[in-house]
């Protein structure tokens, strides 16, 4: 098909258009009612800056957050002195940015963070471990406990859980902003990369989805950093969260819709092409494949605090 024929009127009057439009707007309408009803567990401040492992320094985490975001930015500078504005016309950009914004979120609170360390403040690491440990044993708990020993370490666990949230502080909006972003890339992330190297390179690469070495580390270092810092965090990654990843994603099906009504008529990705009977079903796959890629994150995040405290129990702290 020419250019002349993909632009136009009659490009969005096609049948697959109403139908990929419903496709993005159901998702968007449902995530907006599970924000708003969705109750999460309260985010503490020190979760935001100090690490699970609990002599580890809260600097450590600090300069790992500080070094990942100057590696990103590093690459981020590279990809738009390479291809300007352009650079934004894809998903990964937008991904790997959200990702920089994330390290730079983390790289300030933690910093304030290491200033109250400093300041002789309790972390949550110590906090946690002095309220916790009393009932760490229940990792090795043996099947002739009665009943009532296991009713008296739920008590004390749930009594702990109190004291905990009146010791600590809750985090504020920069606080929420961080873990959403969080949360938001580790699902993004995967997204990227997996299409990427599972789909794009051996498929559908031209000359504009060309590999080269600064394209491979952005489709791999903004995993990488991002999972290194999972493994050292304490933010809680609850489920509901998937929301915004799925916003962020039709977010940006939007601005491809805008700028191709304004008269682009390349798609940075062919599966986004409307001029095809397959549109809607590759939209609705793409739609689908957002709920394995946030749950494998939810996984590796779940594996952390049931397999490391295991193998570690008296260094590892779990989150929740």
């Amino acid at each position: 098909m020419s250019n002349s024929d993909k632009e136009g009127l009659a490009y969005w009057l096609r049948w697959q258009v109403p139908v990929c439009a419903l496709i993005i707007l159901v998702p968007t309408s449902l995530t907006s009612c599970l924000i708003k009803k969705a109750k999460a567990k309260p985010l503490f401040l020190d979760d935001l800056w100090t690490p699970c492992w609990r002599k580890l320094n809260p600097v450590w985490l600090l300069i790992y957050r500080a070094f990942a975001f100057l590696c990103l930015a590093f690459m981020f500078e590279a990809a738009v002195a390479l291809d300007g504005a352009f650079a934004f016309y894809f998903y990964t950009q937008w991904t790997f940015t959200l990702v920089m914004v994330y390290f730079a979120l983390g790289t300030v609170i933690s910093a304030y963070g290491c200033w109250v360390y400093t300041k002789g403040h309790p972390s949550a690491n110590g906090v946690r471990y002095e309220i916790l440990k009393r009932y760490m044993e229940e990792n090795i708990i043996t099947n002739g406990m009665t009943y009532r020993e296991k009713e008296t370490k739920g008590n004390i666990k749930l009594q702990s859980h109190y004291v905990e949230e009146e010791i600590q502080q809750r985090a504020g909006f920069w606080g929420y902003l961080m873990q959403t972003v969080y949360q938001t890339c580790g699902g993004a992330v995967l997204l990227t990369d997996i299409v990427f190297w599972c789909v794009i390179v051996p498929f559908l690469s031209d000359a504009h989805l060309g590999l080269n070495t600064l394209i491979a580390c952005m489709h791999t270092l903004n995993a990488v950093f991002l999972l290194l810092d999972t493994a050292l965090n304490s933010l809680p990654f609850p489920w509901f969260r998937i929301a915004y990843f799925i916003q962020w994603s039709c977010l940006y099906c939007v601005f491809q819709w805008v700028i191709h009504a304004c008269g682009f008529t390349w798609w940075p990705y062919p599966f986004l092409e409307l001029d095809t009977p397959w549109a809607p079903l590759w939209y609705f796959v793409l739609a689908l494949v957002h709920i394995p890629c946030y749950g494998l994150y939810v996984l590796i995040v779940e594996a952390k605090n049931s397999i490391l405290p295991t193998l570690f129990p008296r260094a590892f702290i779990r989150s929740y």
